[in-house]
């Protein structure tokens, strides 16, 4: 063996050692950046990749269809038309502001962002290639944007499932110092801490001078001092954000200076709105010298935009009912071999602007269950309006399956044809439960009732009255046609888990 063989073996482990501990400090300077910079960078990256995919298929699909028509263009062509592309629609990302932290892991401004960026970049590549006239530029389009989108929206679903399971094991939440009285800490602690998908938690509580007491706690969460000492306490906790609920004691002047106190620590400063079931989309800021006014537009139940959402049902109604006519029909066969009685189930439901109809099912119980008194005066698993039975004995064999999977509302989709039911919308409610409801419930009624929806996607049986009612009301007044895509899109997955459906 010579010198420098011996040499060699020797550096071996030691440069094995040396990449091994420059790999946990690399791995240690990682976990040390916060969760939001992590996060943001995952999703820049991913949607860097996907927008990438997309812009090369796209550009196979346009040298195959310049190929077929006798049109050559060199490789590096090619490949200017995918920078072209990628480069503008992350720049349009960026600027959409679809990497906030604040839209992280809730609601569907998120989704929102990124179409939002994707058709706007799109609308003016295409303008830039008509007046270019480039070659295959249209091929190019129609197959990278719609791909494009799904795949980013994809990704974005999927890493907010895995953000959903980090949070529901204490991690990736942002700190939160609450200031305000104990009735508004206990609100804010509540809707924050008892929703673990929110990634808010409310580590800390500081109330006005006077009502502060040693070893004091609300709801778990102790009370750290009053609001003199708010912008350094929040620092002491490592807060990421301070959320203040105004009052008497809580002026502008306040307010101001703890402003000017979270800025040197890098402490957001958030006002909460005592704004309940008002979406994004229906408020407006007006800054003025001396204060902002808050606008909050009135719901609106007709105009241009429903006009477009029952061209969309009608549409979407008949392309699914083309689409899934086997299924139906094998559907129908089951219900008619497995036990006496008509295959279609029919049943007085009330519809926008309390107008009865009759909505279709497929039967999933024997004929004459709704007429059996013994079962309906048992026990009821339902939330005290509705009335659902787990073990419900009406239900024929097959009909459990069809509910478990949701197949027994398919015939709904002729409703949805005939006018009288939207594809998205608030649950159709029966008669009996329409003459029980209290002022604010007729709210749901100023809308057509859907095949799915919020209630359908939330939880369905397994909600109470209350928050079955909250969330149709909250769809009449603050629905968007975004919103009934990411809707649809949760259908899918509430159908196949099953959860709440009996």
């Amino acid at each position: 063996m010579t010198t420098t063989d011996a040499a060699s073996r020797t550096l071996r482990p030691t440069l094995a050692a040396t990449r091994a501990r420059r790999m946990r400090e690399v791995r240690a300077a990682f976990r040390a950046v916060p969760w939001q910079t992590a996060y943001r960078l995952r999703l820049m990256l991913t949607d860097a990749g996907l927008v990438v995919v997309a812009a090369v298929v796209a550009a196979v699909a346009r040298w195959s269809q310049l190929g077929a028509v006798g049109v050559s263009r060199p490789l590096w062509d090619h490949a200017l038309v995918v920078v072209g592309v990628v480069a503008p629609w992350l720049v349009a990302l960026s600027l959409t502001r679809a990497y906030d932290v604040r839209v992280f892991g809730s609601g569907p401004t998120e989704y929102h962002r990124v179409f939002d960026a994707s058709w706007k970049i799109f609308s003016l590549l295409a303008l830039v290639a008509f007046l270019l006239q480039r070659p295959g530029a249209r091929t190019f389009l129609l197959v990278a944007f719609p791909l494009g989108v799904l795949l980013l929206l994809g990704g974005r679903w999927t890493w907010r499932t895995w953000l959903h399971h980090r949070r529901a094991l204490g991690e990736y939440e942002t700190a939160v110092l609450a200031i305000g009285l104990r009735d508004q800490a206990e609100r804010l602690i509540r809707e924050m801490n008892e929703r673990p998908r929110s990634g808010y938690r409310v580590v800390g509580v500081c109330m006005p001078t006077g009502d502060v007491r040693p070893g004091q706690e609300i709801l778990g969460v102790p009370v750290l001092g009053d609001l003199r000492g708010a912008g350094t306490i929040a620092a002491q906790v490592g807060a990421d954000c301070v959320a203040v609920s105004g009052s008497d004691c809580i002026t502008a002047d306040v307010v101001r200076r703890l402003g000017w106190e979270l800025e040197p620590v890098g402490v957001d400063l958030m006002l909460t709105a005592e704004l309940a079931d008002v979406a994004g989309p229906r408020i407006t800021v007006t800054p003025e010298q001396s204060v902002s006014l808050l606008h909050v537009d009135a719901p609106r139940f007709g105009g241009p935009k429903y006009v477009l959402k029952s061209l969309v049902d009608w549409a979407g109604a008949a392309v699914l009912t083309i689409l899934l006519a086997p299924a139906l029909l094998a559907v129908a066969v089951a219900v008619a071999l497995s036990s006496r009685g008509p295959v279609f189930y029919s049943q007085e439901r009330v519809g926008r602007g309390g107008q009865p109809f009759r909505m279709l099912k497929f039967r999933t119980m024997r004929v004459g269950a709704d007429a059996e008194d013994a079962v309906l005066a048992g026990p009821n698993d339902g939330n005290g309006v509705m009335f659902k039975r787990r073990d419900d004995p009406r239900i024929t064999p097959v009909g459990r399956v069809l509910r478990r999977f949701s197949l027994d509302e398919l015939p709904q989709l002729f409703n949805v044809l005939g006018g009288q039911m939207s594809l998205v919308g608030p649950r159709p409610p029966l008669p009996g439960e329409v003459a029980r409801y209290e002022a604010r419930m007729h709210r749901r009624l100023l809308v057509k009732p859907g095949l799915t929806g919020l209630w359908q996607v939330g939880g369905r049986s397994d909600l109470s009255w209350e928050e079955s009612v909250r969330l149709d009301v909250f769809y009449a007044e603050n629905w968007t046609p975004f919103g009934d895509v990411l809707i649809l899109a949760r259908t899918a997955k509430a159908v196949l888990t099953g959860r709440g459906a009996y």
